[in-house]
């Protein structure tokens, strides 16, 4: 299968090397890789440029959008900036982040899970991080989610649910639109991928609140909102944030924030998620 891979880069000098050769190293091996230095104030941009010059494939892209972090959006519109460097002769695109080290085979297993299940719209493994010496579970998310740092996407699926959401919540909302157009999502246990720097490093208190606008953007309403603030607050152990997540959830409501889905999308994403606080529940 033949893929396409655009890295999204802000401020990554210390880890872009060592994830690109990881990269350079699969065993099935990408048809182009777009890195799109965002706005970097370190040598980001000179790393990978000295490295396209020794691969072709490798492709620099620079884009000049405000520096500050934006959790979502900023990475979209980098994302996005990179799909223009690439046409539509692929069978999956991958959004990578350009801090990890992927295992060598990761990509071919994505290929295999692939070709094997027509039906699966979306691939990944899973994120470890380093502490004392050893990599371990970064256990941000349930099982059954792919996190944002590596998503490969079957062309169709891409399509039919008109890409990513430049906003916070961008990697929720394409999970439940691949469900909501019948698509699969697999994740793979085997492939563990090093995550080298720890996820929400650069986030303030504006996450929080957008992560809450992020919730009723998708369509979740008040109930689930509120599940879904204190479990992910509990799981970053830091029960305090449950306050930030619904009062960005209020703030959306109230100005009434533009929606990332339809409103038949949003039905079905309230009643896919009900659906699983109930089996969680039996």
């Amino acid at each position: 299968m033949q893929y396409y891979l655009i890295i999204p880069a802000h401020n990554e000098a210390r880890f872009i090397s060592a994830m690109i050769e990881s990269v350079l190293n699969q065993t099935l091996a990408a048809k182009k890789i777009v890195v799109v230095n965002d706005h970097s104030t370190d040598q980001t941009e000179q790393i990978v440029r000295d490295l396209a010059q020794k691969d072709s494939r490798i492709v620099l892209l620079n884009n000049l959008s405000d520096a500050v972090h934006q959790p979502g959006s900023k990475v979209i519109r980098a994302f996005e900036k990179g799909l223009s460097a690439v046409d539509d002769t692929y069978d999956f695109i991958v959004k990578l982040d350009a801090d990890l080290i992927l295992p060598q085979n990761y990509f071919e297993t994505v290929a295999n899970h692939f070709t094997q299940n027509p039906k699966v719209g979306m691939v990944g493994g899973f994120a470890y991080i380093e502490k004392n010496g050893n990599w371990v579970l970064e256990n941000l998310t349930d099982k059954d989610h792919i996190r944002g740092a590596f998503k490969a996407y079957r062309k169709e699926c891409f399509e039919q649910m008109g890409g990513l959401r430049p906003a916070m919540g961008w990697d929720t909302a394409d999970e439940l639109l691949a469900r909501y157009y019948n698509w699969d999502i697999l994740t793979d246990e085997s492939l563990k991928v090093k995550h080298l720097k720890p996820t929400g490093a650069n986030y303030n208190r504006d996450a929080g609140l957008k992560q809450g606008a992020a919730f009723y953007t998708l369509g979740y309403g008040f109930m689930i909102t509120l599940i879904a603030s204190i479990k992910l607050a509990l799981r970053k152990k830091r029960p305090l944030l449950l306050f930030d997540y619904m009062l960005g959830f209020y703030q959306a409501r109230k100005n009434r924030k533009p929606m990332l889905v339809t409103p038949q999308q949003s039905k079905f994403i309230r009643d896919y998620r009900w659906m699983k606080i109930k089996q969680k529940l039996t």
